[in-house]
C-alpha cells in the first residue's frame, strides 16, 4: 500500500525507479497511486484521475485498458489539472512505462503496407514531414528506439507510441489513417 491506501506496483530492481502517481481530484487531493511499471488495467485502483505527477521517467497514459484508446505523453513534472490539460476525460485506464533507449534510434517509413513502396528513413526528430520528404501518408514502418507520431505538423495533435519493431499497417499502432506530420524520439527527457 501507498501512503494514500492504494496498492503500488513495483518496477525492475535495477536501481532506478520510473514512478507516476496518479490523483483522484485536481492540485494532487483525494486518493492516489502510485505505479511504477506497465498496467494494462487502472480501473480497479482509482475511480477517476484529474491530476497527476511523474516523479521520474516517462510514460504513456491511456483512456482504454490494455493500452487503447487515446494516448497522452506525459514526461516528468506536475500536471495539476491533467483535464484542462489534455482536453481527455477524467478516464485513465492504462499506462505504459517507456524505457530509456541507450542503441541508435532509427524508423524506416514506407509508403505502402508490409514495407513495401518508398521509404524514407529518419534518425533524428522531424517536425515537418512534408517538408522533408513531400509525404505525410505512411503505412507501415521499421522502428528501433521508442518514438511518439504526430498526426500534425510541430508534434501536435493526436499521437501514438512506437516501441522499437515492425508495425506492417497503420492499424498497428492503432492508427485512424496513415497521416503521419510530425515525429519525435523520446529519449530520457
Amino acid at each position: 500500500m501507498d501512503a494514500g491506501g492504494a496498492p503500488s506496483t513495483a518496477g525492475p530492481d535495477d536501481g532506478v525507479s520510473e514512478t507516476i502517481i496518479f490523483y483522484e481530484d485536481r492540485n494532487f487531493g483525494g486518493r492516489h497511486y502510485e505505479c511504477m511499471s506497465d498496467c494494462a488495467d487502472l480501473h480497479s485502483m482509482f475511480d477517476r484521475c484529474r491530476s497527476i505527477r511523474v516523479e521520474s521517467g516517462m510514460f504513456m497514459i491511456y483512456d482504454r485498458p490494455g493500452y487503447m484508446g487515446n494516448q497522452y505523453f506525459m514526461k516528468r513534472g506536475e500536471y495539476s489539472d491533467y483535464l484542462g490539460m489534455t482536453g481527455m476525460n477524467d478516464c485513465v485506464r492504462s499506462c505504459r512505462m517507456i524505457p530509456v533507449h541507450s542503441g541508435a534510434f532509427r524508423m524506416r517509413l514506407y509508403e505502402h503496407f508490409d514495407m513495401g513502396g518508398t521509404m524514407m528513413e529518419l534518425t533524428d526528430d522531424c517536425p515537418n514531414l512534408m517538408d522533408r520528404f513531400r509525404m505525410i501518408n505512411f503505412n507501415s514502418c521499421n522502428v528501433d528506439g521508442h518514438w511518439l507520431l504526430y498526426e500534425q505538423p510541430h508534434y501536435r495533435g493526436r499521437h501514438y507510441y512506437l516501441r522499437p519493431g515492425q508495425y506492417r499497417s497503420f492499424s498497428d499502432w492503432h492508427g485512424n489513417s496513415s497521416r503521419i506530420s510530425s515525429i519525435r524520439r523520446l529519449m530520457d527527457l
